[in-house]
């Protein structure tokens, strides 16, 4: 294999390209904001802090887009340097897609709840 053969072949090694890969200290951290932006939403619902429940369904919501940036940052190692912008892309398609579930999970139970029938005793049924 002469010089220029090896020249062209070599980048074998991926350590300096931008990425940047967490310590136990992010990680722990990352954990930690997961574990309490689960744990705040669990206890809106179990102690009906909140007076609505379409605010506490929002509020929950607004919860999870955080837990998701959390994710996506402290375990993903996304941001806006690494791999020549297909990390922000990655980002943009993330975006998009959260906000497709859950606007059609919304609009689905919404009408779920408006087109089911009413609980209530029809006449003849005993």
């Amino acid at each position: 294999m002469n010089t220029d053969t090896h020249a062209a072949h070599a980048d074998h090694h991926h350590h300096g390209d931008g990425h940047a890969h967490g310590t136990f200290s992010t990680y722990l951290l990352g954990f930690v904001l997961s574990v309490v932006l689960t744990a705040i939403p669990f206890w809106l619902v179990m102690s009906g802090a909140l007076p609505s429940k379409q605010i506490t369904a929002l509020v929950i919501m607004a919860f999870a887009v955080v837990q998701i940036v959390v994710h996506m940052i402290y375990f993903l190692h996304m941001n806006t340097t690494s791999e020549n912008g297909w990390s922000m892309m990655a980002l943009i398609f993330t975006i998009v897609m959260v906000v497709i579930a859950l606007s059609g999970s919304l609009w689905v139970m919404s009408h779920l709840n408006s087109n089911m029938m009413p609980v209530h005793q029809m006449p003849g049924m005993n």
